[in-house]
């Protein structure tokens, strides 16, 4: 096997002994990689953040909901949050117990929310009218309610979810209207929470809105915990030196604002994070075929299998994802080229890597699309009717296991009923 281009798994040592054209070979491409090793560390950095007592961290499952994946996520003491019932049925079967589970509720229906109510998950509803719901369903109950605390960030409009143009959560000038339907159901608040959106790379923007949030936590008088939210940043640019997220510094700042709201306040209560990307996104990768190479007006297309239904989101965010080079050949790359990356879908837009360059790429290596955990196979579907990919992970040992079949053809007609009978 040849590394035609590796810098990152390299300096990560990511494939940990195992050659990633073989494992290609083995398991067949799309194939999604995930690294146990890595992932458990991004668990320990954000379980250190503070030094702050009373402070959990909820994995974000809608990032990556693999079973295994949260497996290990419950052994490295995290804590989890959801997004709908699947998530949460999900969540019980990895071990994680009902109170260990927060469900973020957006416009859901009375059957979803009674789903969270039967099965004991604390559930946070993020409008006037989903709280009148949940008061009507668990009257004399304990509710959170999700807040905008007026700033948002993220790396793309769409998933800005603070500020003044979302959909998310309840306005912090209606605090009286929330009292009073509370009152009017007899419900108890326990909890407040807010997300301003996702993949920060500054803090600043963070802990601007946490000063917020605290305020309006100061209005309420019997809460347990206060969920700060996520959208803690990774560096996709990586192979070319995009530096991390500052953790240290945002933990220093972090600490500093709990410990004084409990001095303030004179009360101690559980302050909450609750990151996915972070947690999930650097442990995966893809493994690839290029089944085609070929140019158009003088444009050079590499061709390969994974389109926009392995990883959407190159076409919905206009997303980088750095792409290294296996070879299971000796054959060399004599020069550099500038290439278009794109996958099998029948679409002009299924473009993976746009103008990149890079060693020449050949029929047949083996592609590596790097940063793939987080919002990469939950994504994924069966658009153009494509078999969704494998999921395998490297053990701490080294040994590889498969932790998700591929698709079969009997999976596109499951549900599907034919009329001729």
């Amino acid at each position: 096997m040849q590394k035609v281009y590796t810098k990152v798994t390299d300096q990560l040592d990511f494939f940990q002994g195992n050659d990633p054209t073989k494992l290609a070979a083995e398991y067949g491409t799309p194939l999604y990689v995930y690294n146990e090793r890595i992932l458990r560390q991004r668990c320990r950095d954000l379980k250190g953040l503070v030094t702050y007592p009373h402070f959990v961290v909820d994995y974000s499952a809608k990032a990556n909901s693999n079973l295994a994946f949260l497996e290990i996520v419950k052994e490295e003491g995290l804590e989890v949050d959801a997004m709908s019932p699947g998530e949460i049925h999900m969540e019980l079967l990895a071990g994680f117990a009902p109170k260990e589970i927060f469900y973020i509720c957006n416009n859901v229906s009375e059957e979803e929310m009674r789903f969270a109510i039967e099965k004991g998950v604390i559930t946070s509803v993020d409008s006037l009218s989903q709280l009148e719901q949940y008061g009507r369903l668990n009257p004399g109950g304990e509710v959170a309610v999700r807040f905008n605390p007026g700033v948002g960030a993220g790396h793309h409009e769409k998933v800005v979810t603070a500020g003044k143009k979302t959909k998310f959560a309840v306005d912090a000038e209606k605090v009286d209207d929330v009292k009073a339907i509370l009152k009017k159901y007899n419900l108890k608040l326990i909890g407040i929470n807010q997300h301003i959106g996702s993949l920060f790379m500054d803090g600043k923007a963070f802990t601007q809105s946490v000063a917020s949030l605290l305020e309006i936590a100061k209005q309420f008088d019997d809460l347990q915990f206060i969920d700060m939210g996520g959208g803690f940043g990774i560096p996709y640019h990586k192979e070319d030196g995009e530096a991390p997220l500052d953790l240290e510094d945002l933990g220093k700042h972090l600490d500093e604002t709990l410990k004084a709201f409990a001095k303030e306040t004179g009360r101690e209560i559980t302050f909450r994070i609750e990151p996915g990307r972070y947690i999930s996104a650097e442990c995966s990768v893809i493994l690839s075929q290029v089944h085609a190479v070929k140019e158009n007006h003088g444009k050079k297309f590499v061709g390969c299998d994974v389109g926009f239904n392995v990883l959407q989101r190159p076409i919905m965010y206009d997303s980088y994802h750095g792409v290294e080079i296996f070879r299971a050949s000796e054959e060399k790359s004599e020069k550099e080229e500038t290439v278009s990356i794109v996958g099998n879908i029948c679409e002009s837009g299924d473009i993976l890597a746009k103008d990149r360059t890079l060693p020449e790429i050949k029929e047949g290596d083996t592609l590596c699309v790097l940063d793939a955990g987080a919002y990469g196979h939950a994504m994924s579907s069966n658009y153009n009717c494509r078999l969704r990919p494998a999921e395998v992970l490297i053990r701490e040992n080294g040994e590889v296991v498969l932790i998700r079949e591929r698709d079969d053809f009997a999976d596109l007609t499951r549900h599907q009923i034919s009329l001729k009978k």
